[in-house]
């Protein structure tokens, strides 16, 4: 499904990303994990078209996504929730959610998934007029994720979506990303809470400072010494 190849992404001189290639196959859910400044954010931004890297390929089921505008990825079935949640915080819930289908023409299709969403997230359906930016931070947080449910994607990129957030709402969050997960969409999931992306993950992998040092199974990385020692503590 995703397919990234020999990326390269630089800022001047700084080469932030060094060559790494992992795959993310229809249906699962694969995590990044890795310290702050390990390129995770950077791979997410290249992905959705919002870097320009210096090489290396990108396919979403064979496209050449380094050749396409923003935008137009969005269309193709590829929807970001950026790291900071990002609302708009003058705009009530459900206008953000209406942002999130603005490329969409398919009108019954768009009600249902709103319906979708507010089944999935009980607390926006209730706050639906209440203005973006009054809400909690998990709030902005299902908030953002709602929105991109509303592109109807068929892969989400999550970055840092348990940033910032209470133990409590950590787990309902991930408890959500699996939900979603189940109902078709493939997730690609960057996060520093390695513990609970490993548990949910079908495939992981670790960068470390633009590189790709460990690849394996959610289940094989969790066991991993070395990850252990590294990310969860051990």
């Amino acid at each position: 499904m995703l397919k990234v190849e020999n990326l390269v992404v630089k800022y001047g001189m700084i080469e932030a990303i060094k060559g790494i290639s992992f795959e993310v196959n229809d249906g699962e859910i694969v995590t990044l994990i890795g310290a702050n400044g390990a390129g995770k954010t950077t791979t997410m931004h290249a992905i959705s078209g919002l870097v320009k890297p210096v090489s290396g390929s990108i396919q979403l089921d064979g496209v050449e996504l380094t050749k396409v505008q923003p935008h137009k990825i969005l269309s193709m079935g590829l929807a970001q929730v950026p790291e900071g949640r990002r609302v708009f915080a003058q705009e009530t819930v459900e206008e953000n959610l209406t942002l999130g289908a603005f490329f969409r023409k398919d009108k019954d299709k768009i009600r249902t998934d709103m319906d979708f969403v507010y089944d999935l997230f009980p607390r926006l359906k209730e706050r639906s007029s209440q203005l973006a930016g009054t809400l909690s931070g998990g709030e902005q947080q299902m908030l953002a994720m709602g929105r991109a449910l509303m592109a109807d994607p068929r892969i989400m990129l999550l970055d840092e979506p348990s940033m910032g957030l209470s133990p409590l709402l950590v787990s309902e969050i991930f408890s959500i990303i699996e939900e979603i997960n189940k109902k078709g969409t493939t997730v690609l999931l960057v996060e520093q809470n390695a513990k609970r992306a490993l548990a949910i993950a079908d495939h992981a992998y670790v960068l470390e400072t633009g590189n790709i040092t460990l690849h394996g199974t959610g289940q094989e990385l969790s066991q991993d010494e070395r990850v252990q020692k590294a990310y969860l503590g051990g």
